[in-house]
This record gives C-alpha cells, structure tokens and sequence, in this order.
C-alpha cells in the first residue's frame, strides 16, 4: 500500500511522501484514512445546512489530519463513521482528485486545506473555552465547498488570501478566549530543572486540558512540567497560580523520542506534536482530545485524569532533584511577552529605535522540526547585532530560548510571545508600532525570519500575506505543495525569500 503527502516541511525528497511509511512515521493505511477522512469532510459540508454539530465535526475532523496528531486508525475511522451518518445528500467527493488535478490549482486548493486545518486547531481551542465566531464557522463551510467545486485560478487566488484573512479573526478570538479565560500572559522565568518525587509531563497546546489537571492533583503531592509549546502556560496568571506547576521538561519536541526514554513520570498529550511512540515509554503516554495512538491510554472528553495521576504515583518521579538545560545549556527560559506586555513598553521601544539603541527588531520563529538546516534559526539569532530585538513564538525558540541576549534599555532583547497560536501577539505589535511610526509595517525596521512545519504554520503565512507583510523569509525549505507558477506569483507580489545562510541574510536584510 502505498500514500501520498506532501503537507509538511520535511516530506520526502521536498516533492510527497508515497512510500509506505511518511517521515513523520505516519504509515500508508493511515494516511489513506486521513484522505478519507478529508473526502468526507468536504462532502459534509456540501451536503448539509449549518448547525453547532455539524461545524464541531468539520473542525475536529480537520485538526485530526493535522501532520503529527493522530496515528491511530480505529479513532480516525470512528470519526469518519460519524461523520458519514450525518452526510445528508449524495455528493460524492475524493480528494485524490484535488492531487491528481492541474498542478496550480492543486496549489491554491491546498494552500486552502493546509491553512484550513490550521485555523481548525485554532477554532477548537477557543471552542473548549467556549468562544466562536459565525464569520470563522461560516468559513469553514465555504472554502471546504470551493475545494471541491471551484477550478477557477483567480478565484482560488482570493480564497487563499481569504483563509488568512478569516485565520487572523480566528486567532483574535483565540487571544481573547485564553486571556478572558486565564488572564493576560506576565514575563515569567522558567527553570528546565525537575524536582524529585512524582510528576507529569503535559505536552501540545490545550492551556484547558491543563487548568483541569492541574486542578485534579491539587492535593496529590504531583508536581506537573510542561512540554514544548505549553512552556507559554507558565505566564497566565490563572495557569501559574498552581504551586506544582513547577517547570518545563525537555527541548523542541522532536526530540521527544530521546527525551522520553526511560522517563519515570507519564506524558499526556493535549494536542499535535506526537511522534511514533517507542516501545520503551508506550506505557506511559497518554493521549487526550483529537490527538490518539494506537495501543496508548486515551482520556475521553469527560476528562477524568485519574489513569495519568495513578501512574504517576506508580512511576515515583526521579529519586534526587535532576539539573537539565535547554539545548544550548542554559537552564531559564523567560515567556509571557504577549501584546500587552510588549505594548506596555511600547515607549521605551520607540524611543530606543529613534535614538538608534535598537537598530531593527527580527521575528524569528515558527514551527521546529528535525529535517537538517534547523541550526539556521539559532546561529541567526547568536550572530544577530546587540542592537537588535529578537520576537520569537512557537516551538521553533527552541534553537536558542535559552540563552542569554542580554537587555537593551531595561528591555530583554529575547521577547517570547507564546504558542504558534500566540502569532496574533506578533501581528498585533507589527501593527501597532506600524501606527506608532506613522508607517506601513513594511516601512519598519522589522524583518520576519520564519520556520514551518505544518499546517498551522501554513494559515498564519496567509494571514501575514492576507496583511500585505512582505520579505518574509521562510525556511528551511519551501512548500512542496507550491507550484512554481504560484511560487513565482508569491515572490513577485510579497517577496517571499527562502533563507539562505544567517550572515548573508543579517547582511541583507542590515545593509
């Protein structure tokens, strides 16, 4: 049996995964179902009037075929049994037809899948908390229907600009569902070091998820680390008010597979990020919401954790305190620069910037990943003058949100302003300073330099698109999905660049 993907960075060769087996380890039998899952999606919303049923199992099954979320084909043909029965007419649609058609609209139908899924998670997050929004709901129905009925190039065109433009409502309300929800993020200084005695490893992005455990050991003696993109929980104050929530364990999470052998202490996944599970730690994953691996322990939506407590109990945690560092061995890690705290300092920036003590201010971030070339990002930012700010977001700080920068003017020159789904942070600031300096954002002295991964990556680069934001630099290679027609379309109209070495683009983007 045989596959084809080509919706993340690292696909092989840079062209589609149709072997067996992708890279990200998801087999053929999976991937098979996932494009099933898609097909049935689309007919979904072709065949059916809008209602909260309907729009929960457009979202959910779309963030299910996010890269690295679900590798389990019981779960997934459950899912798409479910959505089978609520398929009320007869239109027949296969996704394989969007592959297999003219390679530019192939191109435009995917940007608008690939950035669809991204905005699901986004949707899904800010659902549990109980927001939503009819223009993002309503979206969700119409782009899926013009996958499957329009052909026409310009039109494909609006709509991938259209996804960005919706995915930046979608981000908003997300903003506002976590911080309404948890309070607004707060600098805050996170140790990678473990305390002895029984703990839990939480690791994707649901800051819900969280809070309920987090609430469920209160009085258990468990002391709770976060993982990769949950780092940024730390900064909210609803979140950091729980004394056992202690730290962040490990680094960027393909490392995981390293990082989780021989763990004394259970892993609940909240969200994507899951890699193939080894054999050596099986027993010790917990999967939770859409994310599902065969043979591991899965919490239902009642969200009774207490499997993931009494195994933690059982494993014991480390016998001694343990010293652990980030990958280039510092041992702090600072969040929680979200929009209000970096606009409460928005006039010392500005004055720092007319009297030149900063220079230019670098975005460097986005999704982390294991294909060779990631080191870019952190020689990038080591090699980055002492004059400049560096924003960073996502799980690709990583490379280098333990080191040390330094401060310019009482401000830290590393802001981490959160999650992938904190891009809404970044977008807000740009903008903001842009009205600050009586300039278009791309008059200001900000450059982005961002990394993907996945799909998530994809809408945020349509919605910084959708803003006009030119000379974004992406890396390390690009789309696969991307055909060269539409590529030269993206690099005529925004100057999209892939990197190249830091000191060439430093110099570049310098002067």
């Amino acid at each position: 049996m045989s596959m084809f993907c080509f919706q993340c960075e690292q696909t092989a060769q840079g062209k589609a995964c149709q072997m067996a087996q992708g890279v990200c380890g998801k087999k053929a039998d999976t991937a098979n179902l996932q494009d099933e899952l898609t097909s049935c999606l689309i007919e979904l919303a072709n065949c059916n009037e809008k209602n909260e049923d309907i729009t929960k199992l457009l979202i959910d099954g779309l963030f299910v075929t996010i890269t690295n979320v679900n590798f389990d084909n019981k779960s997934i043909q459950k899912f798409i049994d479910k959505v089978k029965a609520h398929i009320k007419c007869d239109f027949d649609f296969d996704i394989k037809t969007v592959w297999d058609c003219d390679e530019d609209i192939r191109s435009l139908k995917s940007l608008i899948l690939f950035g669809l899924k991204g905005m699901a998670a986004y949707a899904h997050h800010a659902k549990v908390l109980g927001y939503k929004d009819e223009t993002v709901d309503d979206f969700f129905y119409d782009a899926l229907k013009a996958i499957a009925n329009e052909n026409q190039q310009d039109e494909l065109v609006s709509l991938v600009l259209k996804t960005g433009e919706i995915n930046l409502k979608c981000m908003e309300l997300l903003d506002r569902a976590n911080t309404e929800t948890y309070g607004k993020p707060v600098p805050t200084k996170v140790t990678t070091n473990i305390e002895k005695g029984p703990f839990i490893v939480v690791t994707g992005h649901d800051l819900h998820d969280l809070a309920l455990l987090l609430e469920q050991i209160k009085d258990k003696g468990i002391n709770i680390y976060t993982h990769g993109e949950m780092l940024p929980c730390h900064a909210y104050p609803e979140l950091k008010k729980y004394p056992h929530l202690k730290g962040n364990f490990g680094t960027a999470w393909q490392n995981q597979q390293k990082e989780f052998d021989n763990l004394p202490a259970p892993i609940l996944f909240t969200t994507n990020c899951i890699m193939p599970v080894k054999e050596s730690y099986k027993d010790r994953v917990f999967t939770t919401s859409v994310v599902d691996y065969p043979e591991c322990v899965h919490i239902d939506e009642n969200k009774d954790f207490t499997s993931v407590i009494e195994k933690s109990l059982e494993l014991g945690g480390y016998k001694e305190d343990m010293e652990m560092s980030g990958i280039n061995g510092g041992q702090v890690l600072t969040v929680g620069f979200g929009h209000d705290t970096v606009m409460s300092v928005a006039d010392k920036v500005i004055d720092a910037v007319k009297s030149g003590a900063i220079k230019h201010i670098f975005l460097v971030g986005g999704c982390d990943g294991a294909k060779p070339g990631r080191n870019y990002y952190t020689e990038f930012v080591k090699q980055a003058p002492n004059d400049t700010l560096i924003l960073t977001l996502a799980c690709g700080k990583f490379r280098f949100n333990d080191l040390d920068l330094g401060e310019i003017n009482g401000i830290p020159r590393l802001l981490d302003m959160g999650q992938c789904n904190d891009a809404y942070s970044a977008i807000k600031v740009a903008l903001e300073l842009s009205k600050a300096f009586n300039c278009s954002v791309n008059e200001l002295p900000l450059s982005l330099v961002l990394s993907w991964y996945e799909q998530k990556a994809v809408c945020i680069l349509l919605t910084l698109l959708y803003l006009g934001i030119e000379n974004i630099r992406l890396g390390p290679s690009l789309p696969a999905f991307v055909s060269e027609n539409i590529l030269q379309f993206l690099v005529e109209k925004f100057k999209i660049k892939q990197i190249k070495t830091p000191q060439e683009d430093l110099k570049e983007i310098l002067g």
